[in-house]
């Protein structure tokens, strides 16, 4: 289990929709080799929607009691989870700085960045063999990062928690693959366990939330939107 049992809350939230991932589902099934994404990964903003998920998380955060409101707020560096958690504490009736740490980054992609699956198989082949041959957790594109290589960079970052944030209840604002890998070490997972949950995508803004219980984090929900219902922000 990751060393983060001193927590009393650990909530993660993927950012709000972006206009990269607009951009990406806009040339699913078209044959394209090329997300069209122009931007770097780091500076890919929100859309109008995803400001609209924000601030319905900030809402939902609002309204916790106050023994699950956040005494400590962490963020990817990249601007669409900056400016989720900002939007988000807008809202919300108590003051928390956010803490900016690139170990949340999103998976680097290495040579693979920006291209569709099928702009792999064509332009690198022999890199999609060799993610066949590995498999989704341990292969690592040139360049880039494999599963394992998050769950190392995640490992230290919940060993600084456990030292410096015990008794802290810590919000999050991340991305789909840092959500994932997070649940893999607080849960003790296995490759091929992880690797089922990942099949589901994490949906943007979602909360996916462990508590402190008998001296370890226990899961409470997992890629919840109930909080987007209704609200002007259907989650992508």
């Amino acid at each position: 289990m990751a060393r983060v049992n001193a927590l009393q809350w650990l909530t993660l939230v993927r950012h709000g929709e972006s206009t990269g991932n607009v951009a990406y589902q806009a040339v699913q099934g078209t044959g394209a080799e090329e997300t069209g994404i122009t931007e770097r990964d780091a500076d890919i903003a929100l859309t109008a929607t995803g400001r609209a998920q924000a601030a319905a998380l900030g809402r939902w955060l609002a309204a916790l009691p106050a023994g699950e409101r956040p005494t400590l707020v962490l963020a990817s560096p990249y601007v669409r989870a900056v400016d989720t958690a900002r939007i988000a504490l807008e809202q919300a009736p108590f003051d928390a700085e956010i803490r900016v740490d690139e170990r949340l980054r999103d998976r680097e992609q290495g040579i693979l960045e920006g291209l569709t699956p099928e702009g792999v198989r064509n332009r690198h082949p022999e890199e999609a063999d060799r993610a066949r041959r590995l498999g989704k957790f341990y292969y690592r594109p040139p360049g880039g990062e494999s599963w394992a290589d998050l769950a190392l960079r995640l490992r230290s970052l919940y060993r600084d928690l456990q030292q410096d944030a015990a008794g802290e209840r810590v919000l999050v604002a991340t991305h789909d693959a840092i959500v994932v890998t997070t649940r893999y070490l607080v849960e003790d997972l296995s490759e091929r366990e992880v690797l089922e949950i990942e099949k589901t995508p994490v949906a943007n803004c979602s909360v996916s939330r462990w508590r402190q219980d008998g001296g370890r984090l226990a899961a409470v929900t997992y890629n919840d939107c109930a909080h987007l219902t209704g609200a002007g922000a259907a989650s992508a």
